[in-house]
Parts: C-alpha cells; sequence; structure tokens
C-alpha cells in the first residue's frame, strides 16, 4: 500500500483563487506555497496561528490536517479533520484526506470507505480515484478497480485548469470555477469538458436554455459522451422538453437498456408526458433488481419507493401510496421527502411511532438540512391532525424559517413586476391591439394563489366530456422568460416593458407556440384544456394577447384561510413567498392589486370563482363556470369525484371526496398565533 510521503501535494492541495480578496486569503496561498515546497511544518505552524483566530476555517483545517499527514502525525491529522468534519460535513476533501490518513495507518476498508465517498461528492478528485483504483486491486475487487482506472484516465486527459475548474464546482465554489473555465474557454477555444462545466454550472443555476446549447455543442463535438448526453436529457427534463429528451435518451437506452440511471430518466420523461400509469410497473421492476440492505441499495430503494409512491398517489391509489412512503421510510428513517409525501395526502394520519422518529431525525444534527425541512412540514401536519396546535405551529414555524433562509425571495421583484404590468397594460394598449392573437379557444387558465381551490375547480372542469385536465404547465412563464431576456434588471424588467414594441406577427406566434408546446400534454384529444399554473395570474395581459379567445378563472379564497394553508404547505418547487407571513402578506396584496387591475381594464375577461361559494353552492357554481367556458351542463361536473383521472397537485385526495366544509376555517384553530398575518394583510382585505 501507498504511504502518505508517496503522494503528491498537488492532488490535495486545494487550486488558489486567482485573486486574493482578503489578508486572510493572501495568509491562505501562502501556507499553501509552504505546502507545495515541501515546508509541511512550517504549514502546520501557520495555519495553528491562524486558526486560533478563524477557528472554523474550511481551507485553514485542511491545510493542517494535510500536512499534519505528511510530517507523519496521522493522529492529529486526524482530530484535525474531525475538526473540519464537525464545521463542513460535505467537504469532499475532508474525506479524500482521511482516505489518505486510513492509508498511512494501512486500513485498506475505512480508506476504500471514505475515499468512495469523496469521490461521490466530488467526482473530480483524480487522487481519490487513483488511490482506490489501487485499493481495489490490492483487495481483489478489478471490476471496482476498472471503474476507478477509467475516472483516472479521463481526468488525466483533460487540462489541468478544467480539472481545477471540476474541482472547485464539487465542493461549491461555483463562482471561481465560473470564472476559471470561462476563462480557460476565452483562451483556448471550446473544449468539450470545459463547455459540459459550463453547462453544469447554467443547471444548477437553472440557466436551462444557455445550459441546453452548450450540451448539444459538447454532443456534437463528442457524440458518444454519455454522461454529456445524460445531463442534456436531465436539462431537456427540466425544461419539459419531454419529447426532446425522449429522443436524446434513446442512445443511452440502446446500449445499456437495463441501466438504473437510464431507465429512471425514462420513467421520468414518462411521467413529464402523463403517464403515470405506464411507470408503476416500471419503478416496481427497478425495486426488485436491487439486492442487499447495503446503505447505497437503501437509498436507491428509498427513492424509488418515493417515486413509485408519487405515481400511484396522482392515480389515485392511495393505500399503495402509503405503502411505497412507508417503505421509503423504513429505507431511510431521515428521508424528509417520503414522511412529507404522507403528509401531503392530507388525509393520512400518522402514528404516534412514525411521529417520534420524525422528532427525533428533526432534531438529530446528522440529518441534512433538505430532510430536516421537510420532516418539521410533515411533523406539523402531524401534530396538527392530533390538535396539539401549539405544537404544530412550532413546527410549522421551524421548517418556514429554515427553508426562508436559504431560498433567496426578494418580495420586491414582484411588486415591481406588478407595477410595471399596470403601467403597460392598460385599456387603451389592449384596444390597439385588438384581435392580434391566435384565435384559439381551447385553452382554459385556472390561476390565482395556490391553495385557493384551482385543483377543485380544475376536476369540476376535467369531469366534463369536452375538456382535459393536464397539469401546471410551464409555458406561459417559459414565454415570458424568453420576453425578459438574460439580463434580469430588477428595478427597470424588460418584461413586460417590451410588450408594446411587438407586433401583430409577433403576438400571433406566441399564441401558436404556446398551442404547439402544450400539445404534447394533450393525450386525450379534447377541445378543451386547462392549464392551471396559479402563477399565470401575474401574466393575464400577455395571455389576453396571444390567445384572446381563452378563456381565465381567477380561484379566490378568503384571505387568512388562503394565507395560512400556503404558509403550512412544503411546495415542490417554487413559490418561495409562502415561508414567511409577512412574504405571504405582501404576495396576497399584490395578487389582488394586480386582479382588480385586469378586471378594470379588461372588464369580464377573467371569470372570479369563490372558494367559499362553491362549497355552499356547488351546482350553481357548476352552470356559472361552464356558462362562462361556453360548455353544456354536465352532471359529471357535479360528481366530480368520481372522475377517474391523473391529479398532480397537494389537493389530490380531496378533490377524489365529495364536497366539504372541514377545511374552510381550519386557520382559525391557530388564531393565537396569526395575528401578525391579520395585520399585515389590512382590515380592507380579511372582511373579504
Amino acid at each position: 500500500m501507498a504511504t502518505q510521503n508517496d503522494l503528491p501535494i498537488s492532488d490535495t492541495a486545494r487550486p488558489t483563487p486567482s485573486v486574493s480578496a482578503s489578508p486572510l486569503s493572501a495568509e491562505i496561498n501562502g501556507l499553501r506555497a509552504l505546502q507545495a515546497n515541501g515546508d509541511h511544518a512550517g504549514a502546520v505552524s501557520g495555519a495553528s496561528r491562524l486558526l486560533e483566530v478563524e477557528p472554523t476555517n474550511r481551507d485553514l483545517l485542511l491545510i493542517a490536517s494535510h500536512s499534519l499527514r505528511m510530517t507523519q502525525q496521522t493522529e492529529a491529522a486526524f482530530a484535525m479533520l474531525a475538526r473540519l468534519e464537525q464545521h463542513h460535513p460535505h467537504f469532499s476533501q475532508l474525506f479524500l484526506e482521511r482516505g489518505l490518513c486510513h492509508v498511512a495507518r494501512r486500513d485498506a476498508p475505512a480508506a476504500i470507505a471514505d475515499l468512495r465517498t469523496a469521490v461521490m461528492v466530488n467526482s473530480a478528485l483524480t487522487m481519490g480515484w487513483h488511490m482506490l483504483d489501487g485499493l481495489y486491486r490490492m483487495t481483489g475487487d478489478p471490476t471496482s478497480a476498472a471503474v476507478a482506472a477509467k475516472h483516472v484516465a479521463h481526468l488525466t486527459s483533460v487540462p489541468p485548469p478544467i480539472v481545477h475548474a471540476k474541482v472547485l464546482f464539487g465542493d461549491g465554489e461555483v463562482d471561481e470555477a465560473e470564472m476559471q473555465i470561462r476563462r480557460f474557454l476565452l483562451e483556448f477555444g471550446d473544449h468539450p469538458e470545459a463547455m459540459r462545466l459550463l453547462a453544469q454550472i447554467g443547471h444548477l443555476r437553472n440557466v436551462f436554455d444557455d445550459a441546453e446549447t452548450l450540451y448539444a455543442g459538447v454532443l456534437a463535438m463528442v457524440p458518444e459522451h454519455h454522461d454529456a448526453r445524460r445531463e442534456y436529457v436531465q436539462v431537456l427534463i427540466a425544461r419539459h422538453k419531454f419529447p426532446q429528451a425522449r429522443d436524446a435518451l434513446e442512445p443511452l437506452l440502446k446500449i445499456d437498456p437495463a441501466a438504473h440511471p437510464h431507465r429512471i430518466q425514462a420513467a421520468t420523461i414518462q411521467v413529464g408526458l402523463g403517464d403515470f400509469e405506464g411507470v408503476i410497473p416500471a419503478y416496481r421492476e427497478m425495486l426488485g433488481e436491487i439486492p442487499g440492505d447495503s446503505p447505497m441499495a437503501r437509498v436507491r430503494r428509498a427513492d424509488l419507493n418515493l417515486w413509485l409512491g408519487h405515481a400511484l398517489k396522482t392515480e389515485g391509489r392511495t393505500d399503495e401510496a402509503i405503502d411505497a412512503y412507508m417503505a421509503a421510510t423504513a429505507d431511510r428513517p431521515d428521508f424528509g421527502d417520503a414522511w412529507w409525501s404522507l403528509a401531503n395526502l392530507k388525509t393520512y394520519r400518522f402514528t404516534d411511532a412514525s411521529i417520534a422518529i420524525m422528532r427525533e431525525r428533526l432534531d438529530d444534527v446528522a440529518t441534512a438540512e433538505t430532510d430536516r425541512i421537510h420532516i418539521a412540514f410533515a411533523l406539523g401536519k402531524a401534530l396538527e391532525d392530533k390538535s396539539d396546535y401549539a405544537a404544530s405551529w412550532a413546527a410549522y414555524e421551524r421548517g418556514n424559517a429554515m427553508h426562508r433562509a436559504s431560498n433567496g425571495y426578494i418580495p420586491d421583484f414582484f411588486e415591481t413586476n406588478t407595477r410595471e404590468q399596470k403601467r403597460v397594460c392598460t385599456a387603451p394598449f389592449f384596444a390597439e391591439r385588438a384581435g392580434w392573437g391566435l384565435d384559439d379557444p381551447s385553452p382554459i387558465f385556472v390561476l390565482g394563489l395556490p391553495r385557493s381551490g384551482s385543483t377543485l375547480i380544475e376536476q369540476i372542469l376535467a369531469s366534463h366530456s369536452m375538456v382535459e385536465g393536464t397539469q401546471e404547465l410551464p409555458d406561459v412563464q417559459r414565454i415570458v422568460h424568453e420576453l425578459q431576456g438574460r439580463e434580469l434588471n430588477f428595478d427597470e424588467p424588460r418584461y413586460p416593458g417590451i410588450l408594446p414594441e411587438l407586433d401583430a406577427a409577433a403576438i400571433h406566434a406566441f399564441g401558436a407556440q404556446y398551442i404547439a408546446d402544450t400539445m404534447p400534454n394533450r393525450a386525450l384529444g379534447r377541445p378543451y384544456f386547462i392549464d392551471k399554473m396559479p402563477n399565470n395570474f401575474r401574466h393575464v395581459g400577455l395571455i389576453h394577447l396571444i390567445l384572446p379567445n381563452a378563456r381565465i378563472i381567477d380561484a379566490r379564497r378568503e384571505p387568512m384561510a388562503c394565507c395560512f394553508s400556503n404558509f403550512k404547505q412544503l411546495f415542490a418547487q417554487g413559490q418561495e413567498f409562502t415561508y414567511g407571513i409577512e412574504d405571504i402578506a405582501r404576495y396576497y396584496r399584490t395578487y389582488v392589486e394586480l386582479m382588480d387591475h385586469w378586471d378594470a381594464v379588461l372588464p369580464g375577461r377573467v371569470l372570479r370563482v369563490q372558494h367559499e361559494d362553491v362549497i355552499d353552492d356547488l351546482e350553481g357554481s357548476v352552470r356559472r363556470i361552464l356558462d362562462y367556458c361556453g360548455l353544456p351542463f354536465e352532471e359529471a361536473c357535479v360528481e366530480y369525484h368520481k372522475t377517474k383521472r391523473s391529479v398532480r397537485t397537494p389537493s389530490s385526495e380531496q378533490v377524489r371526496q365529495p364536497i366539504f366544509r372541514d377545511g374552510l376555517d381550519q386557520w382559525k384553530n391557530f388564531e393565537p398565533w396569526l395575528e401578525p398575518l391579520r395585520t399585515a394583510l389590512g382590515p380592507e382585505l380579511v372582511k373579504l
């Protein structure tokens, strides 16, 4: 086995940033220079001195650990790494350095475990793969050794600046990685691995159009680059380009049709195209192919059971969905998404044993932050169902606080957008452009705030023989992004200010684009279809321009009930305004302000449906909705709960039941804690 002195320093030292941002950065770079020159005693001394002032600094702890190992002070290195793990538990080079310490102690199993973790966190660690290659060969695992050797060969074939940028990216230093890779591309021109890394950065930052273009460029240069193709498929899925994703995935499935990663992507594409029934046997087949009880096997089974549960829930097979979610928690007791998925059924009731597990995992510092957020919301629902409202509120508040701390929500952006919509989208503006859009009456937009009764309206309409229910379609938002452009200016946004610059042909083209892009979701081929994206309320003006004959329904709910329901809901993505009482109130006020504007400049264009009215007079409300949509009355719309269809939203189980009033006043159980919400909404709204 190699000793610590056989290992080159460059494989464990951090790439030196190009710019020293502070005196501390300069000192850290100086310590790295000492290491590069072999002065590890000096590096330990300097790092120890600086750690007295900066005791949690990641780079200092790593420098000290590395140089302690290189001076054969292995136990002291382990102690330093324990400090590093305490403050930076997901840092890839923590595991790399600890693995190398195990190598120094000739403990192959422990070394393999840590080195495997290192390369799983950061696949660009050449030294990690190199050491695994040797260790696997020594312990009689030639298959794993061949995989490690393949990674080593790939990384050593890539220019060092790209590898350094990959290491930075793998450890979350995205800005520095992007700066380095852009500098490389400017200096040396196109390189598939550099373009791939820039695409990965774009994907991470949700700049999907750039990522898609970059991946397409990589595959044009290296068509057989399977990793890039897999990532390309993932970007297409993120852009809801499911037919294109299916085509891009096909070569990978032909090469290795049994591979779970490819089959999981194929299932995700099926889900995107609405084929939930088809993915259920696919998930179950893969579950049956995962043997053993290793940690990796349990994680893989937990993920598959989660996705299986989602598909079963969407198809209305609730008991089976519960079994799948519970199987996921059995394999991973800290799996927050599985616990929340049970809570998100709305009709499921947790046992005391499950509540105890959630409490334990919520308070366990080893539980990942995202899991703790999910568990907090699930625990809030479990305790609410047990009428322990004080403890339930504490759990909801804890989950919201954790999520709000990291989601970067900026309320001013939406308020600026509202002001701009009111400035641009006036009655004369619309009058001058009458008839410009696409003459297609098929879309029915159901919009408003989440948790406002929109799923009930969708289920009523989708029970009609001429209407197809789809999902919350992203296609209006995609057009908005195109109009907005890539350079966001929060103070003077390009959209909606650009709308007056569009001519009749452009407006018509956007309407045609919307219809074409939504067509894959219309599997039943009915004359009308529903787009239930709630945030489309911000774009009623755009919808009216490009689709003047579309129907638009505003789902409205009593403010206190709607806002509290959002506060206790953890959304899969988006809706970042819902994780703070003040944010929710501001957003609700902005929503009402903008809907009042659309009523003023487009009178009669939007049908407002009050959720409480639907509960009080179902048939009357159904007739009113159908009349507005120009549809004949059908009894099936009143008996909506009997309709068999896929429902993807959190209210899926509720709309499969007859109308009930139980949820209208649930917020009153939490009234002692909701006075700040009432105050923030203001008396004119709370009276509604």
